[in-house]
């Protein structure tokens, strides 16, 4: 089936559903040259985190820096005036809403780096789980997965993603010190059986998928073994719950070696 976006500018506009982040857009399908198109609208939910100067990322990683470098300072040729703003950026490969490759937590030769993962990883279908009730802190277990699966009225197939809502960012303010290290997580028989349902990728909402200390460096060596991987930083994701299934997109740049990369993740709804 072919897709043509028909979006010009007076057709994105932000969605009627009170959803942080979202815009809708119309798309036209057609089977075949004759065929009629039929309109559908889409939703686009962003769930990414600003990346802003000084952005908090986990305390492993050097800080998000980024300083004006041109200013539109007037530069002349001729009779022409032109003017220029740019950014001088630095930063970790895990700033922001980013995607852990498995270099980062395989040592093993071979691992992949994030140029080298397949794209399709990236482009996905995926659900949304509630695990909101989960303490500060905390370590999710199988038990509530299962649970909140099953509150999901969803089943997990293979290559999803999963993210999962832990409402961390709605306690916990990144101006707050406790964000980097008070978040709650997988413990490793949960990230475990995420794999074992054919997960691909699943997400959170703070610095690490596993509460801080000795079960987030099991949880990444987990990923390592069962090669999967996850996503950090994430926002927004209460605005999925109860709506079903979406497609999940989340490109990284193509970073030559890179253990990461930050990714603009959104979830589309037909």
């Amino acid at each position: 089936m072919l897709l043509r976006a028909l979006t010009p500018r007076h057709q994105l506009r932000p969605s009627s559903l009170q959803c942080p982040g979202a815009v809708s857009l119309y798309c036209a399908a057609g089977t075949s040259r004759n065929a009629s198109r039929t309109a559908r609208k889409q939703e686009i939910v962003d769930l990414s985190r600003p990346l802003k100067h000084r952005a908090l990322c986990h305390p492993f990683h050097p800080p998000f820096v980024m300083t004006p470098w041109d200013t539109h300072q007037p530069m002349v040729a001729g009779k022409t005036t032109f003017r220029t703003a740019s950014y001088y950026i630095s930063m970790s490969d895990h700033s922001g809403t980013h995607i852990d490759a498995p270099k980062h937590f395989d040592p093993t030769p071979g691992a992949l780096s994030v140029d080298e993962m397949p794209l399709e990883d990236f482009y996905t279908e995926g659900i949304c789980l509630d695990l909101s009730h989960a303490e500060l802190g905390a370590g999710i277990s199988v038990e509530e997965m299962e649970t909140a699966l099953s509150a999901s009225g969803q089943e997990i197939k293979d290559g999803d993603t999963v993210l999962l809502y832990m409402a961390y960012n709605k306690r916990l303010s990144p101006e707050d010190p406790r964000w980097q290290h008070d978040f709650p997580g997988l413990v490793p028989e949960s990230v475990h059986w995420l794999a074992d349902r054919g997960c691909k990728i699943f997400g959170v909402e703070a610095v690490s998928p596993a509460p801080e200390g000795e079960l987030n460096f099991i949880a990444h060596n987990i990923c390592g073994e069962r090669g999967i991987t996850h996503i950090e930083g994430l926002d927004n994701l209460e605005s999925l719950l109860g709506r079903g299934r979406f497609r999940f997109v989340g490109f990284p740049l193509k970073l030559v070696g890179g253990s990461g990369s930050p990714i603009r993740a959104v979830a589309i709804f037909d």
